[in-house]
């Protein structure tokens, strides 16, 4: 953004999407997505209020590419994990470090959930996921034990982002802490 001889900030950034998705993050991510606004974020980006809406027409739409990135993310994370474990290790982590997309993902009355790319997105992350419990199901059902090794992950990932495991984590790395929770839960 550079400054116009009125004082304006004037728009000249090649990637009017990227900025606002960029911005909206970071807002998601400071006061959660509630305080999300399409005309705060074009502020934020020195552009009019209408220009967001031409490349997410209204903030369900935005959330929705936020969540659809974010799937496509954690699909990327979860590529090649060594095992279920690894898997829920890198789960855990894309949380830590996506805390925005993570705060939408799962949140279906904030975004599109039959909108095709997000569709496609979670189902990259899913087939992911269900390619480590594969290996570790056996006789049980996979769908379950799916489940189960999505609501330890999920749960843990929620539970340290909104700082309820302070205290049993304490100074431990908390993906090794991940790592013996799954090991006393998905022994063999």
């Amino acid at each position: 953004m550079t400054t116009s001889s009125g004082g304006r900030r004037a728009y000249h950034h090649g990637d009017l999407r990227r900025a606002v998705l960029t911005a909206a993050l970071d807002v998601i991510a400071s006061d959660g997505p509630a305080a999300l606004s399409l005309r705060d974020l074009a502020r934020r980006a020195g552009v009019s209020h209408a220009a967001p809406a031409h490349h997410f027409k209204d903030r369900a739409g935005l959330l929705t590419a936020i969540a659809a990135e974010g799937f496509d993310l954690l699909a990327a994370a979860l590529a090649d994990a060594a095992d279920l474990t690894d898997a829920g290790v890198r789960y855990v982590r894309f949380a830590r470090d996506h805390p925005a997309h993570f705060a939408v993902m799962f949140q279906p009355g904030l975004h599109r959930p039959e909108d095709p790319d997000l569709l496609a997105a979670r189902t990259r992350a899913g087939d992911r996921l269900r390619e480590a419990v594969s290996e570790v199901a056996g006789q049980d059902d996979p769908r379950l034990a799916g489940v189960a090794a999505w609501s330890l992950a999920h749960g843990f990932a929620t539970l340290l982002l909104t700082h309820n495991l302070t205290g049993p984590v304490g100074d431990r790395d908390p993906e090794d802490v991940f790592r013996s929770l799954a090991g006393m839960l998905f022994r063999r």
